[in-house]
């Protein structure tokens, strides 16, 4: 089974043009195996068995002693290692060597330029501001540039979220013209879920994110901050010539103002890199990006949740009541900006905007009217032998019943015309 970076691999270089054969050649991968993958569009599934402890971890300690008193190689390392009880092979040791080294390593780099639609990077920033109270709040930036002409796009969010790094990826590719072949990021959470060696386990909504737009993310190495300085330095730039001196009143007028300041500012200066109009190097860029899909991802947080007999799921300490027909399943549940949606596979069962308040019951009527009109169903699961949690459905008690009235009798009883409860 190839990895999920292989995967990312076969589909960057199938939209590039190159044959299944090439690909295959390529990547050291069987010509079949391709095929299989271009075909199928779909991530490769892992079953994930018992976790053992590595052999190398009882010696953990004393090869980072070593280490820290000399540049030991690795092969070093093994052949000392041997004499004190290590049974395992030389790649473990030369993988976990590596690994100290990354961490250890201040090496000096030289500035690298990248081709027209080949890298963007993305970062996080925070930004604070005093309150009129006295306290200080943050808030967080967004900003994504396109390696070759550095074009930037940045907006303010209230929180780190994956939605909203999701969101910001969409936005960003509307407003700089289409999608580079690869995005560098450094080992945020949103990201890498963890190093194992030199492999790297992706956030796996981010690789469907990627697969939809058709790019490649690429991780830094940990602790080298300078391998993405095309986004660390205009985070600095944003701060001089836009933050500093900003009155800040809300974030849409933030976002409106930075917008402007982007496109009228930022976007459109002589760059003090490639000593170029941005806007000239832009529209070479822009040709050479990939064109966005007909629809944009589905950047909402989906989670999984069992219908009881109640005919109700939980979130966030409130309960919703569901249709009938799919009680005892598992259904699909997005939310996106305080909307709920539930799905069963792909068919939309119900929308609801979530409760603002804890231990709140969310329903609609309707659930309970087809649930009385199904007989048979309200006979099977719903009937007297049934316990109290389930028994309100055929009573009709989880659904309270409200008079309504016309606004005219509520106005005559606000003029003192007789008592609320008549």
């Amino acid at each position: 089974m190839i990895t999920q970076e292989e995967f990312m691999d076969i589909f960057a270089l199938h939209r590039q043009g190159h044959s299944m054969r090439s690909i295959a050649k390529r990547l050291g991968l069987h010509r079949n195996t391709v095929k299989k993958y271009i075909q199928r569009q779909r991530f490769p599934e892992y079953r994930r068995g018992p976790r053992r402890n590595s052999i190398l971890a009882p010696f953990a300690q004393i090869i980072r002693d070593w280490l820290a008193q000399n540049d030991y190689r690795a092969s070093w390392v093994f052949d000392h290692l041997k004499p004190i009880g290590y049974e395992g092979g030389y790649d473990t040791v030369k993988h976990f060597v590596r690994s100290i080294k990354e961490q250890q390593a201040r090496v000096a780099y030289l500035r690298f330029e990248t081709l027209p639609g080949l890298q963007a990077q993305v970062d996080w920033a925070d930004f604070q501001i005093s309150e009129p109270n006295g306290r200080s709040r943050t808030f967080y930036l967004f900003i994504l540039v396109l390696g070759y002409c550095r074009a930037l796009y940045a907006e303010f969010v209230p929180r780190c979220t994956l939605e909203s790094f999701l969101d910001g990826h969409v936005r960003a590719f509307h407003y700089l013209g289409g999608i580079p072949q690869e995005v560098l990021y450094d080992n945020m959470k949103h990201v890498v879920l963890r190093r194992r060696g030199g492999q790297v386990d992706f956030n796996v909504e981010l690789l469907h994110f990627a697969h939809h737009y058709g790019f490649q993310p690429r991780p830094c190495p940990p602790y080298s901050p300078w391998v993405k300085g095309k986004v660390e330095r205009p985070v600095d730039y944003i701060r001089e010539r836009f933050w500093r001196g900003y009155l800040f009143h809300s974030l849409e007028e933030a976002n409106r103002d930075l917008r402007e300041w982007l496109t009228t500012v930022a976007n459109v200066r002589i760059h003090g890199t490639h000593r170029q109009p941005i806007p000239q190097r832009w529209q070479e860029e822009k040709a050479q990006l990939g064109k966005l899909p007909a629809a944009d991802y589905d950047t909402s947080l989906k989670v999984f949740r069992k219908v009881y007999q109640d005919c109700q799921v939980s979130y966030e300490g409130s309960r919703y009541v569901l249709p009938h027909q799919v009680v005892g399943k598992k259904v699909l549940l997005k939310i996106k900006e305080g909307t709920l949606r539930f799905f069963e596979d792909d068919r939309l069962l119900c929308t609801y905007q979530q409760s603002q308040q804890s231990h709140q019951l969310v329903s609609n009527p309707l659930f309970y009217e087809q649930l009385q009109r199904d007989r048979e169903q309200l006979g099977r699961k719903y009937g007297r032998c049934k316990g109290k949690a389930t028994r309100g459905l055929s009573t009709g008690s989880l659904f309270p019943q409200v008079m309504v009235r016309p606004l005219a009798e509520y106005e005559r009883l606000a003029q003192g015309g007789g008592g609320w409860t008549n």
